[in-house]
This record gives C-alpha cells, sequence and structure tokens, in this order.
C-alpha cells in the first residue's frame, strides 16, 4: 500500500481504522514518513502506541481514538484505507471535502462507493488474491 501510493519522508501518512498501526508504524520506519492512525478501539489505539516505541517511532507517528468521521482529515498527504464496502462509500463525501489536491488514497480490498480508481494492482500472497486501489485528488475539484 505504502510503497503504491509513493510514500516519503515529507509526507503524512493517515490510517483510517489503523487496528494494530501496522501501516502507520511502517510508514515511518520504512518510508521516513510522519504518520497519523485513527481507530475507534481504545486497546488497539494502546497497542499500537506501545508497538511504535517498540519500533523507535515515537516521535513521528499519532495514535487517536476517535471516530474516522469525527477527525480531520486535512492535514494527510496520503491516505490508507482497509474498511468494509459500505463504510468506504459512506467516506467519499469526507475524503473529497477535507483532502487537499494531490492527496494521495489507496484502499486495500475494496473501492470507494462508485469513485473510479485511477489505478489499481491486484497480487496474490498464498492462496489470498488481494486488490489494491489507488486515487490521487486533482489539482481543482
Amino acid at each position: 500500500m505504502l510503497r503504491g501510493a509513493r510514500v516519503g519522508p515529507n509526507d503524512v501518512v493517515y490510517d483510517l481504522g489503523s487496528g494494530d498501526g501496522r501501516i502507520v508504524i511502517a510508514a515511518a520506519r520504512d518510508f521516513g514518513a510522519r504518520g497519523v492512525g485513527i481507530e475507534l478501539d481504545a486497546k488497539l489505539v494502546q497497542d499500537s502506541k506501545d508497538a511504535a516505541l517498540k519500533a523507535g517511532v515515537a516521535d513521528r507517528v499519532t495514535f487517536v481514538w476517535k471516530d474516522i468521521f469525527e477527525a480531520d482529515l486535512s492535514p494527510a498527504t496520503v491516505v490508507t484505507i482497509y474498511l468494509f464496502p459500505e463504510v468506504n462509500a459512506k467516506l467519499v463525501p469526507k475524503l473529497k471535502r477535507e483532502l487537499r489536491p494531490g492527496t494521495r488514497i489507496v484502499s486495500h480490498q475494496y473501492p470507494l462507493g462508485d469513485w473510479k480508481p485511477d489505478r489499481w494492482h491486484q497480487f496474490q500472497s498464498g492462496v489470498r488474491k488481494h486488490t489494491l486501489m489507488f486515487w490521487e485528488l486533482p489539482p481543482s475539484r
């Protein structure tokens, strides 16, 4: 996801529904980016903070216990999503409203409603097939 979104040291990666924090931690550790994980499960937020400390990236990542629909996404330059299709569809207006031109979005497995991706990539890991879909907010919306 991060490689496909061309994440680099100048990026701020927001992971919506960040779970155990692995995407945000990898963005900081492997790509030098800053990251924010937004997660509704308080225990997972604490686990993510602990994992960031252990990975040595706690100074470059933040994990927030919040509903993704209430979070301000405007600082993001990259947004990663691995959520259910109905949640993704509901996110589209928020993404289009809050994200700046040039922001990249990558969704694992599920589309963002009927918003057509700019590109997509399929791969197989073991017996499981994966699809990554990529969008970039145009210069003017």
